[in-house]
């Protein structure tokens, strides 16, 4: 498997080994060591796994979460193609109001791992697309948070020749800067040490 630093610090692209044959393929998304050495520790404890199956044109995010608690993700896409985008919104960071982008499909099965405190968002590109994701916490409603993707000084890659899906949530998402102005966003020192921490959890008890 390789592995490839993003323009986001701390975001990790994944690329795996494919091996097809007359049956069809095999491929692992997640390989502890690999991880482990690009990561610069273990996975965190799994607390929870999601699954969403998304249109053609569906954007979802850009979603976050309250740091503290915060919440790492390790996302792949078991069906269509989706374009994933990691955005940094730690306060204070190197890389702050940067994002980066992955196509994650069918063809090079790419994944990828958002450490805590980053903004997370995906378009999606064929219909039946399938995201599924493995979370360091559990989610909790009150926790979750959004910005908008469609927010110009983003300028996250969504086609304009697409007409975006958002849930009614994504609709009213505010800008970054205004997140900003009004305090919701992460810091950067906290949202380390958070991530930090993951590397102490156990894997097993």
């Amino acid at each position: 498997m390789q592995a490839r630093k993003l323009a986001v610090e701390g975001a990790i692209e994944f690329t795996p080994r494919v091996f097809p044959d007359d049956r069809g393929l095999f491929v692992s998304p997640f390989q502890e060591e690999a991880f482990a050495e690009a990561r610069g520790g273990p996975l965190f404890r799994v607390a929870q796994t999601n699954h969403s199956m998304s249109k053609r044109g569906v954007v979802r995010g850009v979603h976050y979460t309250m740091t503290p608690p915060g919440i790492a993700k390790y996302v792949y896409c078991a069906r269509g193609s989706v374009l994933d985008i990691v955005v940094d919104i730690r306060v204070g960071s190197p890389t702050f109001g940067r994002w980066d982008a992955v196509l994650l499909d069918q063809r090079d099965h790419r994944a990828m791992y958002f450490p805590v405190g980053v903004g997370h968002a995906f378009v999606a590109l064929e219909d039946d697309s399938v995201m599924w994701y493995m979370l360091s916490a559990s989610y909790v409603p009150r926790n979750e948070l959004a910005l908008s993707a469609l927010d110009p000084a983003l300028d996250l890659p969504i086609d304009p020749g697409v007409e975006p899906i958002l849930s009614d949530r994504d609709k009213v998402a505010i800008t970054l800067a205004e997140a900003e102005r009004q305090g919701l966003l992460p810091d950067y020192a906290t949202s380390l040490e958070l991530e930090r921490r993951l590397s102490e959890v156990p894997l097993t008890a």
